[in-house]
């Protein structure tokens, strides 16, 4: 199975941050699947890629040009793919990805981990969605995500299309399965 995932570039995080990732990404090369991923050669992106590396697993990176230059990019692994932009990149992943699984990061992580979610709700995909809550990073997304719910800014099913697993052989188990289902058709909207 091809699964994307998403994760913080950043090299100054807690050490359990990158132990995950690259935990992560040795189960997913001992179970034959592969990595698609932003290419990128720091944080979490690294350590996932450098677990899935280890475990003679594959990779797919996607970038956008504008990325091809100095060391930002990881050369040393797997298929790379070029976009012309950072939507036309968050597309071909989607696309690539038979499931997604998020782990912490910043703004680009949370950008693409929502607008997969967005799409699972407006019935475009179908594909599992899992958070993998190294150290409860993801406890207060999960906390304003109910919170959108009981104020009505989000259909009661909206939980139940995400995956909320605590270690990476969870996460994984996780991803595996193919639907979580709830996703409102895009008939629904139409009602």
């Amino acid at each position: 199975m091809k699964i994307c995932v998403f994760g913080a570039s950043s090299d100054t995080l807690a050490e359990e941050y990158y132990d995950a990732a690259r935990r992560l990404g040795e189960l997913m090369a001992k179970g034959g699947h592969t990595l698609v991923y932003g290419g990128g050669s720091d944080g979490l992106m690294r350590a996932c890629a450098d677990g899935v590396k280890t475990g003679g697993g594959a990779a797919i990176g996607v970038a956008p040009r504008m990325f091809d230059e100095g060391d930002f990019l990881r050369r040393d692994f797997g298929e790379l793919i070029f976009t012309e932009t950072m939507a036309a990149r968050k597309e071909l992943m989607r696309s690539i990805a038979e499931a997604f699984i998020v782990l912490p990061g910043g703004t680009g992580t949370m950008d693409e981990f929502f607008e997969t979610l967005t799409l699972k709700q407006l019935g475009m995909q179908g594909k599992a969605i899992v958070l993998l809550n190294t150290l409860g990073y993801f406890d207060p997304l999960c906390a304003l995500l109910r919170d959108m719910v009981a104020r009505g800014f989000a259909g009661a099913s909206m939980p139940e299309m995400i995956a909320l697993c605590a270690t990476p052989e969870e996460a994984l188990k996780q991803a595996l399965i193919p639907d979580r289902t709830g996703a409102r058709s895009r008939a629904d909207y139409n009602k």
